[in-house]
């Protein structure tokens, strides 16, 4: 909601903003940026010729430097931070890449973001954080440290199974997150364009299961056909075609991975104990 903000908008700062599909997509909505953080010269052209009125902060690393008003007047952090160490048309170097690295420096800009709030009186920032689905099978556990981190766990967390499922929900220390692997093709978009979205925040009453999975009571779409399939509780199976917002997910039955955090029976450890070292890791 936006009640936070003067006049009931959403304000929100864009990492790693491109041409700026989150301004395209929140628009409609009300929602406005206080601030963008790119680098590259041809969209940095785009935005200023776009948004001449926000603030272009460029390197998302240095964030620290940046005005402590953007992130008091900032509802919600949303960005998508470089994918070529996590995709499988790259190199999948993972955390050993820097540009992997920048996924756990989004984790920590959200702590800062906090922090100032707190100062100013104001909640926790609502996080949206999205990239290519090989971040969950990233080899150097990429996925666990920036989990761990909005958390707020001493250690890298790891899967319940053998890897990261499609869509999860973590409850922390610090903080509760729900991620879900949603496809372009089933939101009016000519093309599969498979990306993992992670919902997140410290804020009281705040649920982000709420916003990622689908409950039966407020479904869209009528699917043709049902076949019973393994659930979890309230969540919708579709293990078969059906209109609407099918996904992998869906498709898979609808299963999600539920931890929790410290002392959470779901959660193991990789060994690591400094998470100064989680950008250091070769290893799964």
């Amino acid at each position: 909601d936006g009640e936070e903000s003067e006049g009931g908008s959403v304000k929100f700062i864009s990492i790693c903003s491109g041409i700026e599909a989150a301004s395209v997509a929140f628009g409609p909505l009300g929602w406005e940026a206080v601030a963008f953080s790119e680098i590259e010269p041809f969209p940095c052209a785009v935005l200023a010729h776009h948004y001449p009125d926000v603030p272009n902060m460029g390197d998302m690393s240095k964030f620290r430097e940046w005005p402590d008003e953007l992130f008091a007047e900032a509802d919600a952090i949303v960005g998508g931070p470089p994918c070529q160490a996590f995709s499988v048309a790259g190199l999948r170097n993972g955390l050993n890449d820097d540009r992997g690295n920048l996924t756990l420096t989004y984790a920590e800009m959200i702590d800062h973001a906090d922090a100032i709030r707190s100062l100013h009186g104001k909640p926790p920032v609502i996080v949206l954080y999205e990239n290519v689905p090989g971040l969950l099978s990233d080899k150097t556990g990429a996925y666990g440290c920036f989990l761990a981190v909005l958390a707020g766990e001493a250690v890298a967390l790891e899967p319940p199974g053998s890897r990261w499922t499609d869509a999860g929900c973590v409850f922390g220390p610090k903080r509760a997150i729900a991620w879900r692997v949603l496809d372009a093709q089933y939101f009016a978009l000519a093309q599969r364009r498979r990306r993992v979205f992670v919902v997140a925040s410290a804020r009281d009453g705040f649920d982000p299961a709420t916003v990622l999975f689908e409950w039966d009571g407020v479904r869209r779409d009528s699917p043709p056909s049902r076949e019973s399939g393994k659930v979890a509780p309230t969540i919708p199976s579709r293990s078969t075609e059906g209109g609407g917002l099918g996904t992998d997910f869906d498709c898979d039955g609808g299963v999600i991975t539920m931890a929790h955090g410290q002392g959470g029976a779901e959660i193991g450890f990789n060994g690591r104990q400094d998470p100064d070292h989680w950008r250091d890791r070769t290893g799964p």
